[in-house]
């Protein structure tokens, strides 16, 4: 029989979908309030892979990720989700209360990549207070690897090379 135990402190990033760059910035401000100093800044790209936010959030959407210093426990991304999602609502248009700022939360491991999330589906874990967990990647042969849910601006060459290199950082700093 196996004895329980506490998993390594994982490293926590964030993606953010957005229109304006101010609000980007001002996300950008908060979240290294909550969460520590940014240590990763990806470029910013389109957005273009669903127009799932479309309707609240409008077109010309991009694309950021950030990854923050500290390392986290994995049992915290539930309570991390609840951080962002009311960060999200203090960024909301007032008038409308629509989103400007879509925020991801999520974390990395040696072994996979986890997003925290408060959508139910069949290949989600709930983790608690009403947060599920989605793998996203898992490390295999020297590379994340995308599974069949992995969202489709994950699934790049890209993005998977950025985050294998987020990975390395991790590595060399736990």
């Amino acid at each position: 029989m196996g004895a329980p135990k506490e998993p390594k402190p994982v490293k926590l990033f964030s993606g953010l979908i957005f229109k304006e760059k101010e609000i980007l910035f001002s996300a950008q401000e908060k979240l290294a309030q909550v969460f520590g100093e940014i240590d990763f800044e990806s470029d910013i790209s389109l957005f273009d892979f669903t127009n799932y936010y479309k309707k609240e959030m409008g077109n010309n959407l991009k694309r950021k990720f950030i990854s923050f210093a500290p390392l986290i426990p994995a049992v915290s991304l539930p309570e991390i989700k609840l951080k962002t999602n009311a960060i999200e609502k203090a960024l909301s248009d007032s008038r409308t209360e629509s989103r400007t700022v879509n925020i991801d939360p999520g974390y990395l491991s040696d072994e996979k990549v986890v997003l925290a999330t408060t959508k139910n589906f069949s290949h989600r874990l709930y983790l608690s207070s009403g947060i599920f967990g989605e793998l996203t990647y898992f490390y295999m042969r020297g590379s994340y690897r995308t599974l069949e849910w992995t969202y489709p601006d994950f699934k790049t060459p890209e993005r998977v090379k950025m985050f294998n290199n987020l990975r390395n950082t991790y590595i060399s700093k736990k």
